[in-house]
């Protein structure tokens, strides 16, 4: 998660706050729309898969534990 961590503090450099596990990324606006196609690019290197967005919904990104669990956790 440090990578995904890295990339919103990149797009967001006056960010003084800690980012953890339950930090609401789209409230607080740490994932913006407009680089928000971006995120999925990245999300894609790292998980080396393609992510269908049609079946995805906001909360799929709302934290980063969520990220875990819908893009890197092992699938049942």
């Amino acid at each position: 998660m440090e990578e995904i961590i890295n990339w919103i503090r990149s797009k967001n450099p006056d960010l003084d706050a800690e980012i953890t596990g339950d930090t609401d990324l789209i409230e607080s606006r740490l994932i913006a729309s407009v680089s928000f196609l971006e995120f999925i690019g990245l999300l894609e290197e790292l998980t080396g898969r393609q992510i269908d967005v049609t079946s995805l919904s906001v909360a799929d990104f709302r934290t980063i534990d969520r990220i875990n669990e819908n893009f890197f956790a092992p699938v049942a």
